[in-house]
């Protein structure tokens, strides 16, 4: 008799919201390193950066039995400039991306959460492959650039399509395909 390989278990409810605990900014970290040193080599040891000073995290939390459980899904927006801000690291743990709906509920929150305080543009470097993502978010190629080696598209939201979401440290919960 064959036994079937035991998969991770998925959740079927998330909650995106502001990094505000601890273990919620330690556990985006970690999913940075995984995904940005790690998985795609693009940096060496770690990704963070001076923005990461002044940024502002968001996560995405599998939900076990209701509760808040681990980080599955980041991505930091931060302000430059009055009125101009810039979303970036945008990462999903690899056993997440098959939700399919994580990495849009992410940029959802981060766009949102800007505009709530004030945006008037909203930019990302994405990286070439994600690009359609972001186009059916409503967001415009303004360049194709190359950035750490990668193609990258510099691109900028649509704030038409993004209410302001002024309780960002609550967030929303964010139901699989499968179960909404």
């Amino acid at each position: 008799m064959l036994l079937e390989p035991v998969r991770p278990f998925i959740a079927s409810e998330y909650r995106v919201k502001l990094a505000t605990e601890g273990w919620e900014r330690a556990g985006a970290a970690r999913l940075r390193r995984r995904i940005f040193c790690e998985e795609q080599r693009i940096f060496e040891g770690d990704d963070r950066d001076a923005v990461d000073d002044t940024a502002i995290p968001i996560v995405a939390l599998a939900c076990l039995f209701g509760n808040p459980d681990t980080v599955v899904g980041t991505v930091r927006i931060h302000q430059p400039e009055p009125g101009v801000w810039y979303g970036s690291r945008l990462a999903v743990d690899a056993d997440y991306r098959r939700v399919g709906s994580l990495g849009a509920a992410l940029i959802r929150l981060a766009v949102c959460t800007a505009t709530a305080r004030g945006c008037l543009r909203f930019h990302a470097h994405v990286q070439s492959r994600n690009a359609l993502l972001f186009r059916r978010l409503h967001w415009k190629t303004l360049e194709e650039v190359t950035l750490h080696g990668a193609p990258h598209h510099f691109m900028q939201a649509d704030l038409a399509h993004y209410q302001p979401f002024p309780d960002g440290d609550r967030g929303f919960v964010a139901l699989t395909r499968s179960a909404a």
